[in-house]
């Protein structure tokens, strides 16, 4: 389903329109992991389930999310991009209602694999929208926006976790979402244009069975590695089976004459180089983020609303951020040194976390939260706003699912790979015979976000300015660039570089 032709005022209209569903949407998917994470001793409680158990609950989102990640740039192509956003963002917001009204695990499980159904097409397919309804001159202000909302998510999800498990109910983590999604998907049919269906191509099911399996079982495998232990059978077999399934898409995708997993884009300098950048810095970020509630609780004794209020300068950080690479950095001088800058910052915050200790306060966790938030702008706004200066407009549906998924990937190997050196630093924590809360192994975490964020350096530095220079305009010259509404000679419609 299309939408109908629109009036001169709603076309002008549109591009604020495909930022507000998409910030809206991607804010629940952003969130709703990090809430999620604070409820699930109280699950583990009212369903009478082990740790084990009731972590299948997170483990079942990020695995759904790996699945169906892929076919999202292929399904926005082939229904329109407007009926592919709001279907799912219908799908993630029924989804997050059953989940509130689940009563047993099980159910509970089985509704988060729907949820992330939903999750797993409405950010590609609104990032993709969102590229498409703004020119390239547009994008830095843009992804400052975006920016925001990726910090504000994790940071105000612990908070509202807190608070929801401790004084009201579980429920209400699932619930929070009805009412944005009920909202977003009113505003998004009334107001929401969006364009035809640009393929009548069948889904390519070799590589769209090969890169979901595949992803899925590497998902799964690097969240259960920490728990289970990494010479366990099932972690092993997974992270074996997964691997020599995308081993086999490579092979299949490069053959396709049109692949669902366009991989000739990593062919394209800036877009690699981006995506890479999104990947380590979200394993940076969203580790530090989830061993600092760790830390907070389990080293600090904190409870988890204190953490979260601890935590949210981060937030504060990348809206400071935001605004000076946005408005002053961005233009002058490029993505190249400003993410580099970033991940130094990044590099800076994690290392100064592990100094810190209990007789420290609160005070210097809060500033090097707000540091960290800072490098997360310098790395993200600029990474997402050269990411698509150089692709062609017709691939930008199978650049933005390539992109989001590699943002997720990222994301768990973040944490898992925190909590393997949690894991294994932890059985020195002792003294008198008996178990300490003793630091060292969260300071050995942090050291190791450290050192994610180091490796991540090499990669800013291949970034060339002049790539992408077409995003590289002074604010004051932005307001005269127009949206594109069809592929302009330099972009062709036929996708080819």
């Amino acid at each position: 389903m299309t939408s109908p032709p629109q009036p001169a005022a709603t076309a002008r209209r549109r591009p604020l329109v495909v930022a507000v569903v998409y910030v809206a949407a991607m804010f629940m998917a952003v969130m709703d992991t990090t809430v999620v994470n604070v409820a699930l001793p109280a699950l583990g409680r009212d369903f009478h389930a082990g740790a084990g158990s009731v972590g299948l609950v997170s483990v079942a989102y990020l695995v759904s999310l790996a699945v169906f990640i892929p076919a999202s740039g292929w399904l926005g192509d082939r229904i329109g991009d407007r009926t592919a956003l709001l279907g799912a963002i219908g799908v993630f917001t029924a989804a997050s209602a059953l989940c509130g009204t689940a009563t047993t695990l099980y159910e509970l499980v089985a509704f988060r694999v729907l949820q992330g159904v939903g999750g797993a097409v409405m950010t590609p397919v609104g990032l993709s929208m969102l590229f498409k309804a703004y020119p390239p001159a547009e994008r830095v202000r843009v992804a400052g926006i975006l920016a925001v909302f990726t910090a504000l998510g994790p940071a105000l999800g612990p908070v509202l976790g807190g608070v929801f498990t401790t004084y009201l109910s579980w429920r209400l983590v699932f619930f929070v979402n009805v009412p944005i999604g009920v909202a977003v998907l009113v505003y998004g049919a009334l107001l929401l244009a969006g364009h035809a269906p640009s393929t009548r191509r069948r889904l390519d099911v070799p590589g769209f069975a090969l890169s979901g399996l595949g992803l899925g079982c590497t998902m799964y495998g690097i969240s259960e590695g920490p728990g289970r232990g990494w010479s366990a059978a099932p972690v092993l077999i997974t992270i074996a089976v997964g691997a020599a399934l995308l081993v086999a898409m490579v092979a299949v995708e490069l053959r396709a004459h049109r692949p669902l997993i366009d991989l000739r884009l990593f062919g394209n300098r800036l877009f690699t180089a981006s995506t890479g950048l999104y990947a380590l810095g979200s394993a940076s970020y969203i580790g530090t983020l989830f061993l600092t509630a760790l830390f907070l609780q389990d080293g600090l004794g904190l409870s988890a609303v204190q953490t979260g209020l601890a935590t949210f300068p981060s937030a504060l950080g990348t809206m400071a951020g935001g605004r000076l690479v946005t408005r002053a950095l961005y233009w002058r001088f490029g993505p190249r040194r400003i993410t580099a800058a970033g991940l130094a910052a990044i590099a800076a915050a994690t290392a100064l976390m592990a100094l810190v200790t209990t007789g420290d306060g609160l005070w210097p966790v809060r500033l090097i939260m707000f540091g960290l938030g800072l490098g997360v702008s310098f790395v993200f706004i600029p990474a997402q706003a050269a990411s698509m200066a150089t692709v062609p407009h017709a691939r930008t549906a199978p650049a933005s699912a390539i992109y989001n998924a590699a943002k997720q990937l990222g994301s768990a190997v973040g944490v898992t790979l925190l909590t393997t050196v949690l894991t294994v630093a932890a059985p020195a924590r002792a003294a008198s015979g008996r178990p300490v809360s003793d630091l060292t192994a969260f300071h050995a975490g942090f050291l190791a976000a450290t050192a994610v964020a180091l490796c991540a350096i090499p990669v800013a530095l291949t970034i060339r300015d002049a790539d992408a220079s077409a995003t590289m305009v002074p604010p004051r010259r932005r307001g005269a660039a127009k949206p594109r509404t069809q592929a302009s000679p330099a972009d062709p419609a036929t996708g080819t570089d």
